[in-house]
């Protein structure tokens, strides 16, 4: 089966670097496997500025 290159590189540079992987997988609960807070979300919505049609015309 065919493997690019750039596969090939990054199967050979995390086989020689593993904690680059555990380290990915640290970084994500981080950022993005984490519970969403009902709280802040409603708040982020309610302070929200509606955009308007053409944003470079001036008042």
């Amino acid at each position: 089966m065919y493997t690019s290159d750039f596969t090939q590189f990054m199967n050979q540079y995390l086989e020689k670097n593993p904690q680059v992987d555990t380290e990915r997988r640290e970084l994500r609960l981080t950022w993005w496997d984490r519970q969403v807070d009902s709280d802040d979300q409603r708040r982020w919505k309610e302070s929200r500025v509606p955009q308007k049609p053409y944003v470079y015309q001036p008042d």
